[in-house]
């Protein structure tokens, strides 16, 4: 028996890539594709902008589609993303997270919401950015006390929140490392005189313009060299496929039930 996937927001681009990988997966079956009422494509085939039939109407009725389905995938805006994540809790249905932008108010609701249901929660679905945090783990472990520490993101014009989510679980993943808390050590902005860098600060830069899918370096400047990690996406696909990978660690959980993340999905905890 496969696994029945919804996804929110599908008709944009995340939407799409991940209905396309969806039908190219043997062991998943597109259960169902939601979007906003208002959409003018509710109604006709999801795969109609793909070029393909799919045989599931563009609904933006969640709670019906979901008792059809086994696990929903949302990347929308949080605040969208939390009535979906309401709906799931009450059916009992599993949820993949790639939102970003959650304020503590919305992380706890995610929370809660795993008590009653399977949750996977994470800033970045793909595979190789979950590879690089461990490997900023390793990296800080070893350098922070004699390196300065600065992280750096770029994405399209159109992207909405600031720093990134992946951006600031690569500060979060430094910050556990060093065994501190994010928000006591990170520099968000620096403007006019600022002063010396703090020494064990860890330091923001953002780039917003054009396409870019989103770049992502954590320099460790020293004295006389510097080290950079950096991770490239050149396509959303990695996302989708980091998603349906969630999906399925899900369905394998015993219980049903529980918060995770990427890193428990590919076992680097």
């Amino acid at each position: 028996m496969t696994t029945r996937i919804a996804i929110a927001g599908a008709s944009g681009r995340m939407g799409k890539m991940l209905i396309e990988a969806v039908l190219a997966s043997p062991d998943l079956t597109l259960g169902a594709a939601l979007d906003q009422a208002h959409n003018p494509l509710i109604g006709h085939d999801a795969g109609l902008a793909l070029g393909k039939t799919t045989g599931i109407l563009l609904s933006h009725d969640m709670a019906a589609a979901m008792t059809h389905c086994d696990v929903l995938i949302d990347f929308t805006r949080p605040e969208g993303t939390l009535a979906h994540l309401a709906v799931c809790a009450n059916l009992k249905k599993k949820i993949v997270i790639g939102t970003t932008g959650f304020d503590a108010a919305g992380k706890a609701a995610i929370a809660a919401a795993a008590q009653r249901t399977g949750v996977v929660f994470a800033a970045n679905m793909s595979i190789g950015v979950n590879v690089t945090l461990k490997l900023l783990e390793l990296a800080t472990q070893h350098l922070h006390r004699d390196y300065d520490i600065e992280v750096f993101e770029a994405h399209h014009k159109h992207k909405v929140d600031a720093p990134s989510g992946t951006a600031l679980a690569m500060g979060d993943a430094v910050a556990k490392a060093m065994n501190q808390s994010l928000d006591d050590i990170a520099q968000w902005a620096r403007h006019g005189h600022t002063g010396a860098r703090e020494k064990g600060s860890v330091g923001f830069s953002v780039m917003r313009g054009g396409d870019i899918v989103g770049d992502h370096t954590v320099y460790f400047a020293g004295e006389g060299e510097r080290i950079e990690i950096t991770h490239r996406s050149s396509s959303r696909v990695t996302y989708a496929q980091g998603s349906l990978k969630a999906a399925r660690f899900l369905m394998a959980q015993p219980t049903g039930l529980g918060l995770y993340d990427m890193q428990d999905v590919l076992g680097l905890k």
